[in-house]
C-alpha cells in the first residue's frame, strides 16, 4: 500500500491515572466516562490539537465500574462530537488491539480518515464509595451520570459448564490457575520451580511499571516479595497469591487517535512520533473452558501470534519491544514460548496487570500508548502487542512500527489454523465412581489465607469430571499444594458427598 490517504499511523496518544492522594482532588474523583473524554483530549494534545472535531469512527472499551445507559454517547457528549460511528464492545481484555486493527483497516479500506478508540474504569473511587455509604452521582464533585437502573453487569458467566458454576470456578482468578498447573507437569517444572519462575518475571514487570508515570503500584517488588505469602500477599488461588493476580481496583483511562499518514503529514506532524499499524491476527479457544482439548496450551494463542509475525514478514527476534498479556503469569510464560523469546526477556512496555493496573478491559489500550513511547524513540524498530480476555479465550496480537509496515491484513481471523491445531475434547461427565486421575487443579483460600476447598480436573478413562477436595481434608489439600511434587497424573478415589458433589481423596 502506497497511498498515503490509506496508510494508518497512531498520531496521538492519551493515559490518565486518577490517584486519591493527588494534589486538590476530592474524596471521590471523576467517573469513567470523564476519565475517557480526559484521555482523548490528551491524545489530541499529543497530536498536535484539532483531531476530536473531525473523528468519524470511535469505539469505547467495554466498563463495569459504573452501570451507563449508553457509555459511548456519554463520552461523545463530554468530548463535544459524535463521530458517525459510534460504538461500545463487549467484554474481553484484547478488544483494544481489535479496535486498534480495525481503526487501521477503516481507514486502509477509505472508510475512515481519523479514528479513536478510549477506555476507562474507576473501581478504586467505586469502591471507595461503596464502602463509605457514598453516592457518586450525588456526592462527587461534579456529580457522575446517573447510575442505570436497567444496567446488568455484563460479566456474566452463563456460558460455561453446569459443573464449572457449581464448583464456584466461574471467575478468571480460580480458572487461570488450572492452566499454571498444567503447564508446569507439561514444562517438567515442580510447583516450585514454575512460581520462581512467575515470581522472577512478574519482579522484572514490576520494575517497569515503577518507571510508569501512569502506573498505579509504582515500585519495584522482588520475587521473594511476590512468590511469598504475607498478609499482604494473601494466598488466593493455588498457586497464585494477589501479586500475581491482575489489579482491577484503580482508576485509569487511555486513547489512542488513528489517522492517515496523509492526514497526519498535512497537519505537520513529524515523521519520527507517526507509528504505523502493521498485521494482526485474531482466533478464539471455545468459551466453556472445560470444553477444550488440554490446558498446557493454547492453539489459538499459538495460532494468533505465529500469523501476526508471518503477516508483518518479521520473526520474534526482531522486535524491539513486547507487551504480552499478563493478568496470570501463565499467559505471558506460555506465549514467551509460543514466540521462541529468552528466559529473561521482559514482555512488557507498559508494568503488567498487577503492577501498572488493570482497567478491567482496558489496559492493552495502556500497553499501545506504552509502545507507541517506545518506538517513537526507536527509529525503525517494530514492537507486538497481544491481548486476551475470558479464559484463555479471546486472542488478538497487532504489530507496530515506527518505519512502514505490511499492510494490516484481511480477513483478521485465523481460527481455522487455531482449530486444526486443537486435539480431541474429552466429554465431561458429572457422575462417576471409582478412580480418577488429576488432569490439573487449584485450591481456593478465604481472606485469612486459610483453605477453603480445592477442586481437582480429573480424567477417568476418556472422560473429564470435576471433583472438590474439602477443607477438612488435609492431607490430599497438602498433596495439592506440595511446592517439590506435581500433583498431576496422581490417582485418587472418588465419592458422592451429601450434596451432591463428588469428593476426591488422594491414593
Amino acid at each position: 500500500m502506497t497511498d498515503p490517504a490509506r496508510i494508518p499511523v497512531i498520531v496521538g496518544i492519551g493515559e490518565i491515572a486518577d490517584r486519591p492522594d493527588a494534589p486538590g482532588r476530592g474524596p471521590v474523583g471523576p467517573e469513567p466516562a470523564a476519565l475517557m473524554a480526559e484521555a482523548l483530549a490528551r491524545a489530541e494534545a499529543d497530536a498536535g490539537g484539532g483531531w476530536l472535531a473531525r473523528l468519524s469512527s470511535l469505539d469505547v472499551v467495554n466498563a463495569v465500574s459504573w452501570p451507563y445507559a449508553d457509555l459511548a454517547l456519554r463520552v461523545a457528549e463530554m468530548i463535544g462530537h459524535r463521530p458517525a460511528r459510534l460504538a461500545y464492545g463487549p467484554v474481553g481484555g484484547e478488544t483494544p488491539v481489535r479496535f486498534l486493527h480495525e481503526a487501521a483497516l477503516r481507514i486502509a479500506r477509505g472508510e475512515a480518515a481519523v479514528a479513536a478508540l478510549c477506555s476507562g474504569e474507576a473501581e478504586h473511587s467505586a469502591a471507595a464509595a461503596r464502602r463509605a455509604g457514598s453516592r457518586p452521582e450525588r456526592d462527587a464533585a461534579p456529580p457522575w451520570t446517573a447510575p442505570d437502573p436497567a444496567w446488568t453487569n455484563p460479566r456474566v458467566r452463563d456460558y460455561l459448564h453446569p459443573q464449572a458454576l457449581r464448583h464456584g470456578l466461574s471467575q478468571p482468578v480460580f480458572a487461570y490457575p488450572l492452566y499454571e498447573t498444567a503447564l508446569q507437569a507439561a514444562w517438567g517444572q515442580t510447583p516450585r520451580q514454575g512460581r520462581d519462575e512467575s515470581a522472577a518475571l512478574w519482579a522484572a514487570m514490576s520494575r517497569v511499571a515503577a518507571e510508569n508515570p501512569h502506573g498505579w503500584l509504582r515500585r519495584p517488588f522482588g520475587a521473594d516479595e511476590i512468590a511469598t505469602p504475607s498478609p499482604a500477599n494473601r494466598p488466593i488461588a493455588w498457586p497464585y497469591p494477589k501479586l500475581m493476580v491482575a489489579n482491577p481496583v484503580v482508576n485509569q483511562a487511555a486513547a489512542v487517535i488513528v489517522a492517515s499518514l496523509a492526514l497526519a503529514r498535512a497537519a505537520g506532524l513529524p515523521e519520527h512520533r507517526l507509528i504505523h499499524i502493521g498485521p494482526g491476527a485474531a482466533a478464539n479457544e471455545p468459551r466453556d473452558w472445560l470444553a477444550r482439548d488440554r490446558f498446557d496450551h493454547a492453539p489459538a494463542q499459538d495460532a494468533v501470534l505465529a500469523a501476526t509475525l508471518r503477516r508483518a514478514g518479521l520473526a520474534a527476534s526482531d522486535l524491539a519491544a513486547v507487551e504480552l498479556y499478563s493478568c496470570f503469569p501463565c499467559v505471558p510464560k506460555m506465549a514467551r514460548r509460543s514466540l521462541g523469546l529468552p528466559e529473561d526477556a521482559v514482555p512488557t512496555v507498559a508494568g503488567g496487570l498487577t503492577f501498572f493496573g488493570a482497567p478491567l478491559n482496558g489496559y492493552m489500550a495502556h500497553a499501545a500508548c506504552a509502545m507507541v513511547r517506545r518506538l517513537r524513540e526507536a527509529p525503525g524498530a517494530a514492537g507486538l502487542l497481544y491481548g486476551q480476555g475470558e479464559f484463555v479465550t479471546k486472542h488478538h496480537a497487532l504489530v507496530l512500527g515506527s518505519r512502514p509496515l505490511a499492510a494490516p491484513s484481511e480477513p483478521i481471523s485465523v481460527q481455522d489454523e487455531a482449530d486444526r491445531r486443537r486435539g480431541p475434547v474429552p466429554p465431561v461427565i458429572e457422575d462417576a465412581t471409582g478412580r480418577a486421575t488429576v488432569e490439573t487443579h487449584t485450591v481456593l483460600f478465604d481472606r485469612e489465607g486459610a483453605p477453603e476447598r480445592g477442586v481437582v480436573v480429573l480424567r477417568q478413562g476418556e472422560s473429564r469430571l470435576l471433583a472438590r477436595v474439602p477443607a477438612t481434608d488435609r492431607a490430599t489439600l497438602g498433596v495439592l499444594t506440595d511446592l517439590d511434587s506435581s500433583p498431576v497424573g496422581r490417582e485418587g478415589a472418588l465419592r458422592r458427598a451429601p450434596d451432591g458433589l463428588l469428593d476426591w481423596e488422594a491414593a
